[in-house]
C-alpha cells in the first residue's frame, strides 16, 4: 500500500463477509462470476430502547451507531459513552451512555430525506444548524483537491471490488486520514462521525469527501462534525447549495479529473495547480471484473 492509502482505518475489499461471488451471464449471453456487496440489517439500540433497524455491510457497526445518534442530535458531544457492544449473531448493536437520553419527543418529529438507506433528519436539527460556527481559517488548495480525489479513486475499496456502494473519506490537506464505505452513503457519514467522536478528532481544519450528491442532510452533517469543507465526485441540489451558503461551508461537487465547481464558500480555495499536469479520471474498472 502506498504512502497516500495509509489510511488510519479503512474498508477491507478482501474481508469474505462484505463480498460474496455470484454467477450469471453477460450481455453476450456468455456465464461470468462476479462479485457482489452483502448488505444486512443492523438494529440499532440506545440505553435498552430500539432507535432503528438499517441496511449496512456491518464493517463498522460501532461507529455507524455512534455517529447515527451523533448525527440525529440523541448524542450530544456531553454525552458519556459507557458502552457499545455489538452482538453478531442476532444483528443488534447497543450503545449505553452514563445518564438516560430524553429522545422520544424527537423519533416524532423524524422525517424522511433523500438519502438512501435509513437517511433521516430531526427537526431540531434545524434549529441548531442556525447556530453553528465554521473555521474561517480552513483552506483547500486545488493541488490538494487533486490529490486527494485522485487518493480515492485508487485506494483499495469495495467499490472497486464489486460496486454498489458509497465512499466517504476524512483528509487534512491532502492526506487520508478514514475511509468508509457502505450501501447507503450516510451510513458512511456516520461511521467516520462515530470514529471522531471516540478518537476526539477535530473537524476544524478537515475535508470531507464524499462520492454522494451534495444534499442537505449532506452538508448538515458535515457541520454538525464542525468540518468546513465538503467535496464531491457527485453534484448539488438547490436546498444543500442554500444551506451551505447561509452557514459558510465551502461546497465543491462535480470533482472529477482537473474539473470541479464550487458553489459555496468559494474563499476557502487556493488555486495554486497548473491544470495541464491534471489527468483526466479514467474510467474504474475492479480489479475481478466489476464495473
Amino acid at each position: 500500500m502506498s504512502e497516500t492509502h495509509k489510511f488510519l482505518i479503512c474498508p477491507n475489499p478482501d474481508n469474505p463477509r462484505l463480498t460474496e461471488k455470484v454467477t450469471g451471464v453477460a450481455q453476450d449471453g456468455s456465464p461470468v462470476t462476479t462479485s457482489v456487496t452483502v448488505e444486512r440489517p443492523l438494529t440499532l439500540y440506545l440505553n435498552g430502547r430500539e432507535i432503528v433497524t438499517m441496511m449496512t455491510i456491518c464493517d463498522y457497526p460501532e461507529y455507524l451507531a455512534i455517529g447515527y445518534l451523533l448525527n440525529q442530535n440523541m448524542l450530544g458531544p456531553e454525552d458519556e459513552i459507557t458502552g457499545v457492544d455489538y452482538e453478531e449473531d442476532i444483528e443488534t448493536v447497543v450503545v449505553r451512555t452514563a445518564t438516560v437520553t430524553d429522545f422520544e419527543d424527537k423519533l416524532k418529529k423524524k422525517t424522511l430525506t433523500s438519502g438512501c438507506a435509513q437517511g433521516t433528519v430531526f427537526g431540531d436539527v434545524m434549529e441548531k444548524f442556525d447556530d453553528a460556527v465554521l473555521s474561517d481559517n480552513a483552506i483547500i488548495k486545488t493541488s490538494w483537491l487533486y490529490n486527494l480525489t485522485k487518493t480515492v479513486n485508487t485506494v483499495p475499496s469495495l467499490y472497486l471490488e464489486a460496486g454498489a456502494i458509497h465512499g466517504c473519506a476524512l483528509f487534512e490537506e491532502d492526506s487520508g486520514l478514514l475511509y468508509m464505505e457502505d450501501v447507503g452513503r450516510h451510513n458512511a457519514v456516520d461511521k467516520i462521525a462515530g470514529y471522531m467522536f471516540r478518537h476526539n478528532i477535530s473537524g476544524e481544519s478537515k475535508i470531507f469527501y464524499t462520492t454522494g450528491r451534495l444534499t442537505s442532510e449532506m452538508v448538515i452533517k458535515t457541520v454538525q462534525m464542525g468540518i468546513p469543507i465538503l467535496v464531491s465526485r457527485s453534484g448539488f441540489t438547490a436546498w444543500g447549495v442554500e444551506l451551505a451558503r447561509k452557514v459558510g461551508l465551502t461546497l465543491i461537487g462535480r470533482a472529477r479529473g482537473k474539473r470541479f465547481v464550487a458553489l459555496a464558500g468559494e474563499s476557502r480555495i487556493e488555486f495554486d495547480a497548473d491544470t495541464e499536469n491534471v489527468s483526466d479520471e479514467p474510467r474504474h474498472v475492479g480489479r475481478k471484473g466489476a464495473a
